[in-house]
């Protein structure tokens, strides 16, 4: 009992060094690139958006070099599961979502492209029939090129004159840095003290590592992405709320997991494919939401829905153990 307590606290207080040292690291580097002239929309479109991002890569990075792979991919995979499920059928509960047309017809569409190059990338068991499935340093790579094509776009868009420019807080030089820094040691102590207390956590409860991915780790990791989405969809700003998931799922699959395995290859277990087979569904679905009902518009029994449908995995998954 001791033991899984000392667990689960090195978890949770991991979790919060993670998430504060995340969120200093942003403010601290969207501060000194904003009086180096930089514009605030470009800020947003890259350190920002990397920086949502900063919880799932650091767990991914210290569960690669532990080598606890399935709390690596399962992390990426329940994020991205929790993401649509969880997330935005909350932000859709507290106000119906409303939907630009560029999201339903390219950024949607681009993570299921993510979702389908991973599943092809992973199983490696059988496609080619080799004796192990392995995301290695050359699939790694493949992703990270997908990646480059997926920022090519958002630039793009970023010119358009619709775009919203987000307001950026500075901070003296000295305390700018002393954000970076502290951001930064805050990544690194919190990340390792999360994955230790997930892996011991999953020993100590007698479960697989994947689950303890798919579940602890990645609502964990999402909890930046959930907070941002609630607060954007209480504000009324839609955009934000649902292309902020969007956004994250795409960077979870081709920047976090392609960086891990050009790092360090990861080996795949063959039955976490039904989660990538659940991400792929649900991310159809989520494109079925958008024409069906008020076109373009994630209504609030749609959000229901999709928080019902997430209850259901949860028990599922503990189901299968």
């Amino acid at each position: 009992m001791l033991q899984t307590i000392l667990a689960v606290g090195s978890f949770v207080f991991g979790l919060v060094i993670l998430v504060y040292g995340a969120d200093l690291l942003v403010k601290g580097s969207s501060s000194i690139a904003k009086k180096a002239g930089l514009s605030p929309l470009f800020i947003g479109l890259t350190i920002v958006a990397f920086g949502t991002s900063l919880p799932e890569l650091v767990v991914n990075l210290f569960a690669s070099f532990k080598g606890s792979n399935d709390i690596a991919i399962g992390n990426v995979l329940g994020s991205n599961i929790s993401n649509i499920l969880l997330i935005l059928g909350i932000a859709a509960i507290i106000y119906p979502l409303s939907v630009r047309k560029s999201t339903v017809a390219k950024e949607v569409p681009f993570s299921l492209l993510a979702i389908v190059v991973l599943y092809i990338l992973v199983n490696d068991f059988i496609i080619d029939g080799l004796n192990q499935s392995i995301l290695s340093r050359g699939d790694g790579l493949i992703l990270l090129a997908f990646f480059l094509i997926f920022l090519y776009y958002t630039f793009s868009i970023s010119k358009n004159s619709e775009a919203k420019e987000q307001e950026i807080k500075t901070y003296k030089h000295w305390l700018s840095t002393g954000l970076v820094l502290g951001g930064m040691i805050g990544l690194v102590v919190g990340g390792n003290m999360m994955t230790d207390g997930a892996v011991n956590l999953a020993r100590y409860l007698g479960v697989s590592e994947a689950l303890i991915g798919l579940t602890v780790v990645a609502i964990g990791t999402s909890l930046p992405e959930l907070a941002a989405s609630a607060v954007a969809a209480y504000r009324h700003h839609s955009d934000i709320a649902i292309g902020n998931i969007i956004g994250s799922n795409i960077f979870n699959i081709f920047w976090i997991l392609g960086l891990s395995a050009v790092i360090r290859p990861l080996s795949f277990s063959v039955q976490m494919n039904s989660d990538i087979i659940i991400l792929a569904f649900i991310t159809i679905l989520l494109l079925f939401f958008m024409f069906a009902g008020k076109r373009n518009i994630l209504q609030r029994w749609q959000g229901s829905a999709m928080v019902s449908l997430y209850v259901i995995y949860i028990i599922y998954l503990i189901y299968q153990g």
